[in-house]
C-alpha cells in the first residue's frame, strides 16, 4: 500500500463542505478514448482521500494489456490498481469486475470477477455482455455500500448509439445506477465544443438527462483564449462546465496501455545517465510498468526499441511480458531483432520478464494461446515453456541476487528448467519465491515470471550494479523509490484537478446520486453468466 499522505478537511479545503455530508458516485466519461478519464479518476481519488472521503474507484469494463494481481489472487486492470492505491485502500477484483485482454485485432481474453473465462472475438462478446450487466451491477452496488464515494470510469465515449442496447460500462450504467455523470473532452487534437455537443446531441433523452457537467482537458496556453466558448457551449447543451484543466507536463503514472508508448517513443536518450536500459517493444506487449521502476533510477535511461538500428548496444535488454508470446516471438525475428541480441557482447546484459522469458527458451508448447503447438524459442535460457488452459495469478515474495523481492506472476505458460541447474559454470538459479527455484540465469542471461520485482529498491539497484559492472561503467542509485514517486505524482494530479475544477459543483454533483440498492456480496458473485 502507498504511504498515507496528509487528510485535509473538506471544510477548509477547496470542496467547501463536510466531510460526512459527501455521500454518493460520479461517472467520468470521455468523448474519446485518451481524453483523460483514467487520470481524472485517480486524481479525484486522490484529493477527495486526502479530504478524508472513503473513497473507491470502479470501471465495469476495461481493456488493456497491463494488468495487475490483486492480494487475493484476482486479475484487474492497471488503471482500477492505481485509482485504489490513489484513494489508498486495498485494490480489489470488484473495482474491475470485466477485463478484456486483446489476443488479435478482433478476439480477446475475457477475465471475468478476475478470471479469464475464455477468449472471444468482438462479435461473441457483445452478444455476452447482456448477460453481464447484472454482475456489474452488483459489484458497483457492492463497492457503493462500503464506501462514500464511488468514482465510476466510462470506456471509449458513452455517444456509441450502435452499441447503447448492450452498454455495461458507460451511461446505462449510470441510468440504472443513479449516477450522475460528467464527459471530458480533450481539447489537444482541437474540436472539443463539437466533440462535447455531440456527445450530448446523439443520447437518448434518459441518458443525456444523466450529465450534469464538462471537462475540457488538457488545455495548452491561457484559458482566456477559450472567451465565451463554455457558455455558449452550455447555452446550446444545457451542460455547463465544471473545469478546464490544463495540460500537466511530465505527469508519471501507471500507463493503462501501451498507446502511452506509441506516444512517447523517439524521446532522446538521457545524455547523463551511465545506463542504457532498451525494452522490445513488441507488437502485444503487456505489463510493462515492471519498467517504471527503473526510470525512477536518474542513472539509468529508459528506451523502447522496434528493430536491430534502434536496439544499438545497449547496457541492459529487456523482453517484457506478452500476451501474445509465439506471434510477438515471429514478429521479433521477422525485425531481425534475434540476431541483434544474439550478436551483443558479454557486456551486455539480457532479462526475460514472463513472456519475454519464455521467448529466451528453447522451446514453446501452446495448444492455449496460439494453437501453434511447438515452437523453437531463441535458444539463450535452457528452459522449455507448456502452456496450460488455467491462468497463473499470485502475490509472490523471494530472493534474488542475495535481496528480498515482491511481485506477482499472471501467466499461461508453464517454464521448466532443467534438472541440473546449480552448475557454476552452467544455468543458475538466481531467483527463488518462497525458497523455490524460480528464475533461471546463463552467464549475463536473465529469466523470470515475477512482475513488479523492480520495486524492491534493494533488489533494483543490486541487480543495476551487476549490469554497469558486466558493461564496464558505474552506477550511482538515485535517493527515490517507486512508491515515493508514484504518491508524489498523484498528490502532484490532485493539487493540479483542485486548482482547475469547481468542487463544488462537483460536490453537489457526487452527493445528487441516488442511494446504491440492495446487491448480493462480490465475493459471491462468479462468471457463470458467460
Amino acid at each position: 500500500m502507498n504511504r498515507p499522505t496528509v487528510q485535509r478537511s473538506l471544510d477548509a479545503g477547496p470542496w467547501r463542505g463536510r466531510t460526512e455530508d459527501l455521500r454518493g458516485g460520479l461517472m467520468v466519461c470521455g468523448t474519446t478514448s485518451n481524453s483523460g478519464k483514467t487520470t481524472v479518476v485517480a486524481g479525484l481519488c486522490r484529493a477527495l482521500s486526502r479530504a478524508g472521503v472513503r473513497v473507491a474507484p470502479f470501471k465495469a469494463q476495461n481493456m488493456a494489456l497491463n494488468s495487475a494481481v490483486t492480494s487475493d489472487g484476482h486479475e484487474i486492470g492497471r488503471a482500477q490498481y492505481l485509482q485504489a492505491q490513489a484513494a489508498g485502500i486495498e485494490p480489489e477484483v470488484a473495482m474491475n469486475p470485466v477485463l478484456l485482454k486483446p489476443t488479435g485485432e478482433r478476439s480477446s481474453q475475457v477475465v471475468v470477477m478476475g478470471r479469464p473465462i475464455g477468449v472471444m472475438s468482438a462479435v461473441e462478446y457483445h452478444d455476452a455482455k447482456s448477460e453481464l450487466f447484472s454482475l456489474v451491477l452488483e459489484a458497483l452496488a457492492d463497492l457503493r455500500s462500503r464506501f462514500d464515494v464511488v468514482l465510476v470510469e466510462g470506456a471509449g465515449s458513452p455517444a456509441e448509439i450502435n452499441l447503447l442496447d448492450r452498454d455495461i460500462v458507460n451511461l446505462r450504467l449510470a441510468d440504472a445506477a443513479g449516477v450522475p455523470a460528467v464527459v471530458v473532452g480533450d481539447i489537444d487534437p482541437g474540436g472539443v465544443f463539437a466533440s462535447l455537443y455531440g456527445t450530448v446531441s446523439v443520447l437518448p433523452d434518459e441518458l443525456r438527462a444523466r450529465i450534469g457537467g464538462f471537462l475540457i482537458n488538457k488545455l495548452r496556453g491561457d484559458p482566456a483564449l477559450l472567451l465565451d466558448g463554455t457558455d455558449q457551449l452550455a447555452e446550446l447543451s444545457g451542460v455547463p462546465t465544471l473545469g478546464v484543466i490544463p495540460m500537466l507536463p511530465d505527469l508519471r503514472l501507471d500507463a493503462e496501455d501501451s498507446l502511452t508508448l506509441d506516444r512517447s517513443e523517439g524521446s532522446p536518450l538521457d545524455a547523463d545517465a551511465s545506463l542504457d536500459v532498451a525494452v522490445i517493444r513488441l507488437p502485444r506487449i503487456s505489463n510493462f510498468t515492471d519498467l517504471d521502476a527503473l526510470a525512477v533510477e536518474p542513472d539509468v535511461a529508459v528506451r523502447y526499441v522496434r528493430s536491430a538500428r534502434e536496439l544499438g548496444r545497449p547496457d541492459l535488454v529487456v523482453l517484457p511480458g506478452s500476451k501474445a508470446t509465439v506471434s510477438d516471438l515471429d514478429w521479433l525475428r521477422a525485425r531481425g531483432l534475434d540476431r541483434a541480441i544474439a550478436a551483443l557482447d558479454a557486456t551486455t546484459t539480457v532479462l526475460g520478464i514472463c513472456g519475454g522469458y519464455q521467448m529466451l527458451g528453447r522451446s514453446i508448447d501452446d495448444e492455449v494461446e496460439s494453437g501453434h503447438g511447438v515452437s523453437a524459442g531463441l535458444g539463450m535460457l535452457p528452459v522449455e515453456t507448456s502452456f496450460a488452459a488455467d491462468k497463473v495469478l499470485a502475490c509472490r515474495t523471494g530472493t534474488a541476487l542475495g535481496e528480498a523481492v515482491t511481485g506477482y506472476q499472471i501467466h499461461h505458460g508453464r517454464v521448466a528448467a532443467p534438472a541440473d541447474h546449480t552448475d557454476d559454470v552452467g544455468p543458475q538459479v538466481w531467483l527463488r519465491l518462497d525458497d523455490e527455484p524460480e528464475g533461471i540465469r546463463a552467464n549475463r542471461v536473465f529469466g523470470t515470471t515475477l512482475h513488479g520485482l523492480f520495486d524492491e529498491d534493494g533488489f533494483r539497484r543490486r541487480f543495476l550494479a551487476e549490469v554497469a559492472k558486466c558493461a564496464g561503467t558505474t552506477f550511482t542509485p538515485g535517493d527515490r523509490t517507486p512508491a515515493d514517486e508514484r504518491n508524489d505524482q498523484l498528490d502532484r494530479l490532485a493539487d493540479h484537478l483542485e486548482a482547475s475544477i469547481d468542487l463544488p459543483a462537483l460536490g453537489a454533483l457526487i452527493a445528487s446520486a441516488a442511494a446504491a440498492p440492495d446487491h448480493s456480496p462480490h465475493r459471491e458473485l462468479s462468471a457463470e453468466p458467460c
